[in-house]
């Protein structure tokens, strides 16, 4: 029978009771329920997790109409990103003491915003994308490049440059799959993970504050349409160009200067603490150490390199981190490359820089023939502008109103001025736009946070109505560069995604084609374009000026077939693709493609080979052969 303990009486002193833990046993002690702070910061979580996963299934990705994917993403999903922005907000008011939840909002945004494509499709997304796949396809059969090699529509860069699918072609092999098709559509979120940690290491050398530092990643998220982070060598490159210059701003300071004058935020003297300059021996270590990085970005991009020169030489300009020696090493890995693999490019290259140079208007213009038309696409260009305004507005706020910033963080308002002098070179085949804002976007969200995100520690009338104004302005501003980020990315996905019919369509035309044949196509904007791209010649008879297309309509098959060589079997591929491709871009005026297509399949001059929902595949047939 067990025996009861009672209680001893008031003032009495209790017998120890033997302890029945094994020795060494930490006493048990009560479970205390999660803190507040701990549960507002889970919940959005998820929260956001469960109405993106209901969301994804019920995507209509196949039937996409003019608005993209806008409108065919249900009301779940958008309510899941709006989540996610209230749980990052909520986070950020502790991001001193828990940076680690703004970081987890950061990724869960990233993979909210661009995971659908790579969870849902079940073919490539995006045209150039399934270009890049040619390319390494290619790689991976012939083992090699031939850099000397003429290929037409362009191709002969990607021999000259062939660093990042060379770095594809051993992926294919090391997965073990059949092709980089396989993986294509996961780069925008693997660059984006990769990009994080860097971005952060450089923000973090010029600000202790960490809800700035995180706002700035934030906003450098949702400010990053341009598209430009698809298995590409730029968007390879651009990874590789901001390692760079992480590694520059936070060990290339030189004896003498002031050291890196950080924004101190917090009066912990420690964690505002400015690293002394690195010495001469210490900096040439450091080249030796970026060096094949530096090599990297020359061996798999063009452009990259003149604007990594150009961001060098603006910090130049300054005294704290003027280092003439890096310099001039990146500007000789460059000229070794350019002069030897890339000769080919870069003699054809420079000997048009005198009608394109200084030319300021021509080269700054977006590469459309014409004007986008359409809803998506005139919705796309005009969230595009919008974006452009608001972050030049708060970064010039910034620069403003923070002037002890700006002196901290000088290298990264230089870096993002460095690249606008590009348009007074070339216009990159009408790209130099898109190219400007992304390398300097860096800086520019950096400085646009800095509007957003007053100076922490500061008192006065002026600090408690910067604070006041934050609590309204934050809020809006993610906002609305959430609600502009959507049109520019997803507005035109009809452009983007071709079902796998489509493909096998296209791809079945060039199969049928014997080597040395011409293929005809509207655009090169369709999956496919590029399919054994070495052993045919393309014509896009569309990508011209628009006066010319409006001439080419009025007799299509006889202006085909005036361009074709004699003796040249010819094929004609049209798919659905294209036609958005065309129209949205403003190549042809709406319901002309249909007109074209009706035309040439009632001209003698071409044979109908296959037809079908996804595509028309002519035959070309001189006047000879036809009658």
């Amino acid at each position: 029978m067990q025996q009861r303990v009672s209680a001893p009486a008031a003032g009495s002193s209790a017998p120890s009771l033997p302890d029945a833990r094994p020795h060494g046993t930490a006493p048990v002690r009560s479970r205390s329920l999660p803190s507040p702070q701990t549960v507002f910061s889970v919940l959005p979580l998820l929260v956001a997790a469960a109405l993106w996963l209901y969301a994804l299934p019920r995507i209509g990705f196949r039937d996409i109409a003019d608005y993209g994917l806008l409108d065919r993403f249900p009301l779940a999903y958008y309510a899941s990103l709006a989540v996610l922005t209230c749980g990052f907000l909520v986070t950020l008011r502790r991001a001193g003491t828990a940076p680690w939840w703004p970081a987890t909002y950061s990724v869960a945004m990233l993979v909210a915003l661009k995971a659908p494509p790579a969870v849902l499709y079940d073919s490539v997304r995006y045209a150039w994308a399934s270009k890049h796949d040619a390319v390494i396809s290619r790689l991976l059969v012939e083992g090699t490049v031939y850099p000397q090699r003429e290929l037409s529509g362009g191709m002969s860069a990607y021999d000259q440059w062939p660093g990042f699918f060379s770095l594809d072609a051993a992926l294919v092999r090391a997965f073990g799959v059949d092709s980089a098709a396989s993986f294509i559509n996961w780069a925008p979120i693997a660059l984006g993970l990769l990009t994080l940690p860097v971005l952060l290491l450089i923000y973090r050398t010029f600000s202790d504050d960490w809800r700035l530092v995180w706002t700035g990643v934030w906003i450098f998220q949702l400010a990053n349409w341009v598209g430009q982070d698809y298995l590409s060598p730029q968007g390879f490159s651009y990874l590789l160009y901001l390692t760079v210059f992480a590694v520059v701003v936070r060990h290339f300071v030189r004896p003498g200067s002031a050291g890196r004058l950080r924004d101190r935020t917090t009066l912990d003297p420690a964690a505002a603490a400015v690293p002394p300059p690195t010495t001469l021996k210490q900096r040439a270590i450091c080249v030796l150490i970026i060096a094949p990085l530096i090599a990297t970005i020359n061996a798999s991009h063009q452009l990259t390199p003149v604007m990594l020169c150009a961001t060098l030489f603006a910090l130049c300009l300054t005294r704290r981190y003027r280092n003439i020696g890096l310099l001039v090493v990146t500007g000789l890995i460059m000229l070794a490359w350019d002069l030897t693999m890339g000769r080919v490019l870069f003699l054809e290259t420079m000997s048009t820089l005198k009608d394109s140079a200084g030319d300021l208007l021509s080269n700054s213009r977006a590469g459309y023939a014409g004007e986008p038309t359409g809803p998506g696409p005139e919705l796309v260009g005009t969230a595009n502008i919008l974006m452009v305004l608001a972050l030049a507005a708060l970064a010039g706020t910034a620069v403003l109103l923070r002037r002890r910033l700006v002196r901290s963080a000088l290298p990264l308002l230089l870096a993002a001025a460095a690249p606008v002098p590009m348009f007074a070179v070339n216009d990159y085949g009408g790209e130099m736009l898109f190219r400007v804002y992304l390398f300097g976007l860096p800086g520019t969200a950096f400085f646009a946070a800095a509007a957003l995100v007053p100076a922490a520690g500061a008192v006065g009338r002026k600090a408690v109505w910067a604070r006041r104004t934050a609590a309204v302005a934050l809020p809006l501003a993610v906002a609305a560069l959430l609600a502009g980020f959507l049109p520019s990315y997803y507005g035109k996905e009809g452009m983007h995604y071709a079902p796998p019919a489509e493909l096998a369509l296209t791809r079945r035309a060039y199969d049928r084609a014997p080597d040395g044949a011409l293929i005809l196509a509207t655009t090169g904007s369709f999956p496919g374009a590029y399919y054994r791209y070495d052993h045919y010649e393309r014509w896009f008879f569309t990508e011209q000026e628009v006066p010319e297309n409006l001439k080419m309509l009025k007799d299509p098959a006889g202006y085909l077939a005036r361009g074709i060589p004699e003796g040249r079997p010819a094929f004609v591929v049209l798919t659905p693709t294209q036609e958005k491709a065309v129209i949205g871009e403003g190549y042809l005026p709406p319901g002309s493609f249909r007109t074209l297509r009706e035309d040439l399949k009632r001209s003698p001059l071409f044979h109908v080979v296959e037809e079908s929902e996804h595509g028309l595949v002519l035959e070309y047939r001189p006047p000879s052969t036809a009658s």
